[in-house]
């Protein structure tokens, strides 16, 4: 109740800024929602992290985490392509992230699904990211493909790691033309 110049008026309900979807809304009403509700699902999606322990090393940076409920989650590990396991340095990347984490408790910063329905992120092993290990080791490339989606400071790490494996030619990069797995994919199609 609101009081005007000494007497009490009722206050009128205020109408909702957004108007109600089941009386005759604007058409782009429903859309504009289900935008947002995409939107705000890809915010949680790469706001999800997952901890648990590492259960299968699939590839060089294919792995599956079982976490605290038991539940088994696919992860591709992000901005990384290992060599395939038909490939040169396949099963020797492989062996390398089996080393450093197989048995592990680890923490995945989610940053979306792939098109296999694999969460695709950063693997860490308290404060060592994973990821960017395999790339130190000569175990994967940078994934440049996917750059757009790292912050600057990790970019900038991934292509230094890089860089300093392929001129010490650790791993794959002691093979004088190593044939990168996105080539060699394409190729055996």
């Amino acid at each position: 109740m609101v009081a005007f110049a000494g007497r009490r008026q009722q206050q009128r309900p205020r109408r909702p800024v957004i108007p109600a979807l089941h009386r005759g809304a604007h058409p782009s009403v429903p859309r504009a929602l289900a935008a947002i509700l995409l939107a705000l699902a890809a915010l949680h999606a790469q706001a999800e992290r997952i901890d648990g322990r590492v259960v299968t090393v699939a590839d060089g940076d294919t792995i599956v985490v079982l976490d605290a409920l038991k539940v088994q989650h696919r992860i591709r590990l992000g901005a990384i392509d290992a060599p395939e396991w038909s490939q040169p340095f396949g099963r020797r990347s492989r062996a390398s992230l089996a080393q450093l984490i197989a048995g592990k408790t680890v923490q995945v910063q989610v940053d979306r699904l792939d098109r296999y329905g694999r969460s695709v992120g950063v693997v860490r092993l308290g404060e060592i990211d994973v990821n960017r290990m395999q790339i130190e080791r000569g175990m994967a490339w940078w994934y440049r493909q996917y750059a757009g989606e790292q912050r600057i400071p990790d970019r900038l790490a991934y292509e230094r790691a890089e860089r300093d494996a392929h001129r010490a030619r650790r791993g794959l990069w002691s093979d004088a033309q190593p044939v990168p797995p996105w080539t060699w994919r394409a190729r055996h199609r």
